[in-house]
């Protein structure tokens, strides 16, 4: 071949190249620009959404799920929400006073907790991650128990059998696994008992979650997996987790999503109600996805205004659960400003009894550290714990100098 000709088929594969990269270009500019979509007001229109109670607070129905509440249930739906936004709030402040050194809180997540929480029976099992506050207090666990873990005088504070409330899990994920393995055990006992799982939108990304559907699945488990898809995973929004609404995902492990408005406490109840019962007859599991929304930090350790629009957080607080609630109350003649009032003052002592009791904690033992490491002790844990003992001994209070 010759100079020449060579050169030809150079110039030809570099003008193939040109060519294609500005067919390429001109390609990304007729394709339209990405948006994000996650937690904005449209995007739960898209896909179909179990909601008996509408943003304004007016009540409708669905075909598939409905819920018959007295005047008395629906007033407690309301006072759980607004006592345990309330103990939220005083643990978000005592950790901005030093008093906790981080906390995780559940603003705008209060429906999903609440509604989710009351459709449990006494003898189901709950596996929390560090947010379920709201579903704690369904169980009857005291709201100052939280706490002890998120000041550092405890690994949890409560009995998880007293309450069928398992301690907080931190470790993303891993407590559907957990979930799934009681489950399967408590199917093995012959028990009409269910279990429930709850996680976040982030968490469902993890290993773990995907071990968990196809055990839950194949064994036919009696299990809810409950996601609470608050849009944000700290500061991933949900469109990087998955490219298919959450609730699908099911669908690919051989059991049913339902996609639940996570602001409509009664819609909450209705759905994960029906999901547990099905879980108690034999049917297997169910993936609940609750969409709400994080009006708050992923932690107090997280600012939040770094990722995300003021624009996008208005939107939902229109949508707010609390006051949705409370409009349709009111419009029905169940609550009046005595009862509301009483809530009120009732919150306020609430937050008195959660800041002392915070404060009144005693510290840990320092050397309980070394404690039920090993059943029988072991030598280097004992010398692990005399070296320990003469750093603290060091710190003991020493005469001072005269003159200083």
């Amino acid at each position: 071949m010759t100079v020449e000709g060579t050169a030809q088929r150079k110039n030809a594969r570099g003008s193939s190249k040109r060519t294609t990269a500005k067919k390429a270009t001109s390609a990304k500019k007729a394709s339209p620009a990405k948006t994000r979509t996650s937690g904005r007001p449209e995007q739960a229109e898209q896909d179909q959404l179990v909601q008996l109670l509408t943003p304004e607070g007016k009540r409708v129905e669905h075909p598939d799920y409905s819920i018959d509440l007295s005047a008395d249930e629906l007033r407690g739906l309301y006072r759980d929400m607004v006592l345990t936004r309330k103990f939220d709030a005083e643990a978000t402040t005592l950790q901005r006073q030093g008093e906790l050194g981080l906390w995780a809180s559940l603003l705008g997540q209060e429906a999903a907790q609440i509604g989710s929480g009351r459709a449990l029976r006494d003898d189901d099992y709950v596996f929390p991650t560090y947010r379920e506050h709201g579903v704690a207090w369904c169980r009857g666990v005291d709201p100052t128990n939280l706490l002890g873990m998120f000041r550092g005088v405890n690994h949890g504070g409560w009995d998880p059998n007293s309450n069928n409330f398992h301690l907080y899990t931190i470790v993303i994920g891993s407590q559907t696994l957990h979930a799934t393995g009681y489950a399967m055990g408590v199917q093995k006992d012959g028990a009409d008992s269910a279990v429930i799982a709850y996680f976040g939108d982030g968490a469902s990304s993890q290993g773990d979650v995907a071990e968990s559907f196809t055990f839950s699945a194949v064994y036919n488990a009696p299990v809810v997996f409950f996601c609470q898809n608050n849009q944000w995973a700290i500061s991933e929004p949900t469109e990087k987790q998955t490219r298919v609404p959450l609730y699908q995902r099911a669908r690919g492990y051989g059991f049913p999503g339902v996609r639940v408005d996570g602001n409509d406490v009664l819609a909450c109840l209705a759905v994960t109600k029906a999901a547990l019962e099905r879980a108690r007859t034999g049917q297997g599991p169910t993936l609940v996805e609750a969409f709400t929304y994080r009006m708050g930090a992923h932690t107090t350790s997280d600012d939040p205004t770094k990722y995300r629009e003021d624009e996008e957080r208005a939107a939902w607080e229109a949508k707010d659960p609390i006051l949705r609630l409370r409009t349709y109350l009111e419009a029905e003649g169940i609550v009046d400003e005595a009862y509301l009032a009483s809530i009120d003052e009732e919150s306020e002592a609430l937050g008195k009894r959660v800041r002392d009791a915070v404060r009144a904690m005693p510290d840990p033992d320092d050397m309980a550290i070394f404690e039920n490491v090993y059943a029988d002790g072991h030598a280097l844990v004992d010398e692990e714990r005399a070296q320990f003992a003469a750093y603290q001994a060091s710190f003991a209070d020493a005469p001072v100098a005269e003159g200083n």
